[in-house]
């Protein structure tokens, strides 16, 4: 048979996804499909592969997989795309809807050109800095998880713990011993792979490499867990706004400058939830054969 797909981007985070709205999909090992079709070279090639669904708790889901065909909870550039997926296809008649993400509601607001979502702002919610929520086990029981010391193959360095719905260990630059060099010339290749299995992180983690511009502004480089190094990571950007105003680094509104584009962080101190706006772009639609 063939799968009707929908190819998307957030800031070059490209995933595949699945139209389930319009269409129940057939019953399938989504897994080795996550897998198949992430592949760069022999499917469609992607950091991971999303069904767009309906729900009983929100207006539509997003069942997110990694291109190693793990489950993510939450996908800050991905929700985004489903936002922009479902408002272009004509599946709501306003800008602020909800799309639930592992159970976790998230609201969602479009901003349009042209009759069409261009950016989207999503309340992500209120970060979660508890240890055994995150989740981390660490050596001291009880510590709050900022500026935490971590040994991480030949590298040293501080990370700040943070769960934006996945988890999230945040490194400043500022803090890494054993490396000598510059953010963008940093080997993520050998280096994500030890701080993703590290022993604190029961659930794998995905780990921000963070250089501080100035306090609004911060270039970021991210090893996502069960994906590798991508462009852009919404979550990320958020993880990494908490941890900046944590450490005293950056101020609640920060732009994040990832390698496939900008987004727009604000952690707002009267409620406590974090807002992410950025674009969300449709690249092409195919058919694939299973």
């Amino acid at each position: 048979m063939k799968l009707e797909f929908i190819k998307m981007e957030g800031c070059g985070n490209d995933y595949v996804y699945v139209d389930c709205v319009k269409e129940r999909l057939p019953q399938t090992d989504k897994t080795a499909l996550a897998i198949r079709l992430s592949d760069r070279h022999f499917g469609i090639g992607g950091d991971g592969l999303i069904f767009v669904n309906p729900s009983d708790i929100a207006d539509f889901e997003m069942e997110m997989y990694n291109a190693d065909g793990s489950r993510g909870e939450m996908c800050g550039n991905g929700i985004r795309c489903v936002a922009k997926l479902v408002y272009d296809r004509g599946y709501v008649s306003s800008e602020h809807f909800t799309i639930a993400s592992m159970g976790a509601v998230k609201y969602i607001t479009v901003l349009p050109e042209g009759g069409r979502a261009k950016e989207v702002t999503v309340d992500m919610g209120i970060p979660i800095l508890e240890t055994e929520k995150i989740p981390l086990k660490l050596a001291e029981e009880n510590i709050k998880p900022v500026n935490v010391p971590i040994t991480a193959g030949s590298v040293q360095a501080e990370f700040t713990g943070v769960s934006m719905g996945n988890p999230h260990s945040v490194i400043f630059m500022d803090s890494l011993k054993g490396y000598v060099g510059s953010l963008d010339d940093m080997p993520l290749e050998s280096i994500g792979p030890s701080f993703e299995s590290h022993s604190y992180f029961p659930a794998r983690v995905n780990t921000e490499f963070v250089e501080t511009v100035d306090r609004s502004n911060v270039k970021m480089r991210v090893w996502e867990r069960g994906s590798g190094e991508t462009l852009a990571c919404g979550t990320g950007c958020c993880a990494t706004c908490v941890a900046g105003v944590l450490t005293g680094r950056t101020d609640r509104e920060l732009t994040v400058h990832v390698r496939g584009g900008d987004l727009k962080i604000h952690w707002n101190e009267a409620d406590g939830h974090v807002y992410m706006t950025g674009p969300a772009r449709e690249v092409f639609t195919g058919e694939f054969d299973l």
